[in-house]
């Protein structure tokens, strides 16, 4: 039963904790910042962003024509640099139109050239400027009203509690955003912590993992892979009991993600080396496509998240109890064999399990049939 005055009182104490301020701001005053480093987009974005040439032009289209645009959210880090919360997409578009953007290796990237949109079909072929042939370039005057036009500015201030701009970025971006919950959560990750996040990034593209797990060419675009390489990290370090708590799992990876991005004790060697010995003894032992159907041969489907949750967080719990062990191979192999037999996982890999009711019962139940392997 809700408490109204313990509910104001947590606003207000909330609501001290955040210091921001707001004013609008030229696109050129934005163009210098970026220039000049002062403004951080995290070119790393790029990959997770995907907006079309039609979408992009459409996005210059409403600047020129002065529709209003959508408020830019940046956060002041300690040392003063603006990071953009939300808004990437539309900053990286100006920039890339302009001319200045530039990837995470510090190159530019090609002008942007326009295409023709509804209300400016002469759009097409536009850029922002071209000295060899300046008929394609947009008009001097144009430019001028495109670096003179304003954008509102929301400005979460440094004085705000640290985890205020990674909460805001996830309220932002998960409203009616096409990026999938793992693109949303690398993005987050790059802000909180880069160097958790290419470590990630190395862990999904190992051969044996890879060849494991036999993800479509989409559910790779949308990084489940890196999703899939959390889950195991997460659920291989589970206290079974929290796991029974857990009411939206999609939530419960990103607070773990955030965990480990804070965690000093965090040791991505021996984290690295249980990953990778889980998934070679798959290979070998069973091979390819572990992850599909259990029984009944080759055909048996695409990717389960049930079957992972049993097998590769069952072994990976077992390789991460006893480091100094290794499994098996005869034993692990018949593990794999065994468990889709189980009256369990029949029970709760059908059809219409929510994630949240099937993984406290399948992640235990992996643990008890690869134990002793």
């Amino acid at each position: 039963m809700s408490n109204p005055q313990r509910l104001l009182k947590d606003i207000a104490g909330k609501a001290k904790e955040i210091h921001t301020d707001a004013y609008p701001m030229s696109i050129g005053e934005l163009m210098s910042l970026y220039r000049d480093k002062e403004l951080d987009i995290h070119p790393e974005f790029q990959r997770f962003f995907r907006w079309s040439t039609l979408q992009k032009s459409r996005f210059i289209e409403s600047v020129l024509l002065g529709i209003p645009i959508p408020s830019i959210f940046v956060a002041q880090r300690d040392d003063g640099v603006w990071d953009v919360v939300d808004g990437v997409q539309r900053l990286s578009t100006i920039f890339e139109f302009t001319g200045i953007l530039t990837n995470d290796a510090g190159t530019l990237y090609p002008e942007l050239t326009l295409v023709g949109t509804e209300y400016l079909p002469d759009l097409e072929g536009v850029l922002w400027q071209d000295d060899e042939k300046p008929t394609r370039a947009l008009p001097s005057a144009l430019r001028l009203d495109f670096k003179r036009a304003k954008l509102d500015l929301k400005i979460i201030k440094k004085e705000s509690d640290e985890s205020t701009k990674y909460d805001l970025f996830e309220r932002l971006n998960t409203l009616g955003s096409r990026l999938s919950d793992q693109e949303l959560r690398n993005c987050l990750l790059v802000m909180i912590n880069p160097g958790l996040f290419r470590w990630l990034e190395e862990l999904s593209s190992l051969d044996a993992f890879r060849e494991s797990v036999s993800l479509t060419d989409r559910a790779m675009q949308e990084r489940y892979d890196m999703e899939l390489v959390l889950r195991f990290l997460l659920l291989t370090r589970a206290q079974l009991a929290a796991l029974q708590n857990v009411r939206d799992v999609d939530a419960f990876v990103t607070k773990g993600m955030r965990d480990l991005a804070s965690d000093p004790a965090f040791d991505q060697n021996f984290e690295r080396e249980v990953f990778r010995n889980t998934f070679m003894t798959l290979l070998e032992t069973v091979g390819a496509d572990c992850f599909t159907r259990p029984g009944g041969g080759r055909g048996r489907g695409g990717f389960l998240i049930s079957v992972f949750e049993v097998v590769a967080a069952g072994l990976g719990w077992r390789m991460r109890s006893q480091p100094d062990k290794p499994p098996r191979p005869k034993k692990v192999k018949a593990a794999y064999d065994s468990f889709g037999k189980d009256p369990k996982f029949r029970e709760y890999s059908r059809s219409g399990r929510s994630a949240s009711s099937r993984m406290p019962q399948l992640v235990p139940l992996g643990r008890s049939f690869f134990k002793d392997v």
